[in-house]
């Protein structure tokens, strides 16, 4: 609170008084954010956090007032670091196809950053599952992004590529709630594998179609090691 005149006055500390550093600040971020993601939020407490992180309360309270705001904090720089990162390897590619693979590759390695118990919650959590769908909504406008760029280029077949990118929208949307996860017994992260090695399968142009000297297509290639 601002005060209401100009002589000194005693100051009581609380845990949202407390100011940190920018440096200190994004540290302790990342490292609630690795905690969350490999334990989930539900059952780790405020004070089980400032005793793993060796802060105070108060410090802690710098990074967020309360403790669901630091879990949705947590959960955007982690979607947001992801989408740079994969955009940043996306953008170093000029083939269609790697595009592709380079994208839902990324997508699977960030997914597997995430532990069950963190999916759970970040699934039943209604704020989180805001952000986990905004960002796979996302992610399938991408794919049919890059599946116009392929059709575009001459690589995938025109009237597949429609197909196909509605597909994705369906099979990321299954990823997100759930269902295809159950009825698979996969990970989100093996999920997207496996989206990108059938995608590309369909998509590419049979021989007699791809430009001379294009070699065949391997399946295994579009699998990240």
């Amino acid at each position: 609170m601002p005060r209401t005149s100009s002589a000194p006055h005693p100051t009581v500390k609380t845990p949202r008084k407390r100011r940190v550093d920018a440096a200190r600040r994004d540290d302790l971020l990342v490292r609630i954010q690795e905690i969350f993601l490999s334990e989930g939020f539900t059952t780790v407490t405020i004070g089980e956090l400032t005793e793993r992180l060796h802060c105070s309360k108060a410090t802690l309270y710098s990074v967020a007032a309360t403790k669901e705001q630091l879990v949705v904090l947590a959960t955007k720089q982690f979607f947001g670091e992801s989408a740079d990162r994969i955009e940043a390897e996306v953008a170093a590619e000029t083939d269609p196809k790697t595009k592709i693979v380079t994208y839902l590759g990324g997508v699977a390695e960030a997914m597997r950053r995430n532990s069950k118990a963190f999916y759970e919650d970040m699934a039943a959590f209604a704020p989180t599952a805001e952000i986990y769908a905004r960002n796979t909504a996302r992610a399938a406008q991408r794919v049919r992004e890059l599946i116009d760029d392929g059709i575009e280029a001459g690589q995938f077949r025109a009237t597949d590529g429609t197909f196909a990118s509605q597909l994705v929208a369906l099979a990321i949307e299954g990823v997100q709630s759930g269902i295809l996860l159950e009825r698979t017994n996969m990970s989100a992260a093996d999920a997207f594998n496996e989206l990108a090695t059938l995608l590309l399968n369909g998509l590419l142009l049979s021989p007699e179609a791809l430009p001379a000297g294009t070699p065949p297509a391997d399946p295994r290639s579009s699998r990240r090691k």
